[in-house]
């Protein structure tokens, strides 16, 4: 199976726990996940399977949205519900003043995210050293965040934002910080990632699904094909009579793409047949591989 299942994963587990799950639902031995989601998080992990794995990288997950709580009275070493209070308040902002403070947040803002987070330091994840009792503080960073809104207010002073922005974002350490700007300890009770480029709430599927699909036999209908999330890269169509060149992973001449003009170091889809068969990039007057994928059929491509 070379493509992508977009599980939507439930509270309480890990991301590394749902790849486990699928390697197993899938009998793939190369299965990973696009981008980590927290244990008490929820919502879209694209899970990538066979060839797909190598496609990580030309992935569209620089924007992603989630939904969030923020839970004013309280902050906590890790920014969320599951860490130890570190200081309470009980000025509670009001909306019309969280809402003036989240608009201070969008844009390119530094962020410092808790030391219990899986930014590494030294080769190792920061919360790896912090449970160990090591000394240590999370590296500042710019991270961008195109838009916050205020969704409403829920019960014990929580606020559900909705929060559009780029990779790299910590949303508890958005939480967090805040509740700083609005004078009050805050920190994350609950998140849901709603979309992660391509993937969303909408086109995935649950991990019960995915094992009801696996008893019946037809979990592959709900496989993404490897090329579904990478549409906005430029496509090049490879002559057919390249096709054994093709086939044996070797360069081509730009020949074999006379009516595509690849613009030199743009990674390319690449087509056979109208079968994709993975990324291509132009160097001179080549075009050379960076990632294969061959088609399901070999007979597609016209080999």
């Amino acid at each position: 199976m070379n493509g992508y299942f977009n599980i939507i994963k439930p509270e309480g587990m890990t991301s590394a726990a749902v790849v486990a799950v699928m390697r197993r639902l899938t009998g793939e031995k190369r299965v990973g996940h696009a981008g980590t989601l927290d244990p008490d998080a929820a919502g879209v992990l694209p899970i990538m399977t066979g060839k797909a794995t190598r496609l990580f990288e030309y992935l569209t997950d620089k924007e992603k949205e989630y939904r969030a709580v923020a839970a004013f009275g309280s902050s906590t070493d890790t920014q969320d519900a599951s860490g130890t209070v570190l200081e309470t308040g009980d000025c509670y902002p009001d909306p019309e003043r969280i809402r003036r403070e989240a608009d201070g947040l969008t844009g390119d803002i530094p962020q410092r995210p808790s030391v219990y987070s899986a930014i590494k330091v030294g080769g190792k994840p920061l919360y790896a050293r912090a449970r160990k009792g090591e000394q240590v503080e999370a590296p500042e960073r710019t991270v961008h965040i195109e838009r916050i809104d205020i969704l409403g207010e829920k019960p014990d002073h929580g606020v559900e934002l909705y929060v559009v922005c780029g990779r790299g974002t910590y949303i508890r350490t958005l939480c967090h910080d805040l509740g700083k700007r609005c004078g009050c300890p805050a920190h994350m009770r609950s998140l849901t990632r709603t979309r992660s480029g391509f993937f969303t709430l909408e086109n995935g599927i649950t991990l019960d699904e995915a094992r009801q699909l696996a008893e019946a036999g037809t979990l592959r209908e709900k496989m993404i094909p490897p090329d579904a999330p990478i549409r906005h890269l430029p496509a090049v169509h490879i002559l057919p009579k390249y096709a054994k060149a093709v086939a044996a992973g070797a360069k081509l001449p730009l020949q074999a793409v006379p009516d595509d003009a690849p613009e030199e170091g743009v990674p390319l889809r690449a087509y056979l047949n109208g079968a994709f068969w993975g990324i291509l990039i132009r160097r001179e007057d080549q075009i050379v591989w960076q990632a294969q994928i061959a088609p399901e059929t070999e007979g597609s491509a016209g080999i």
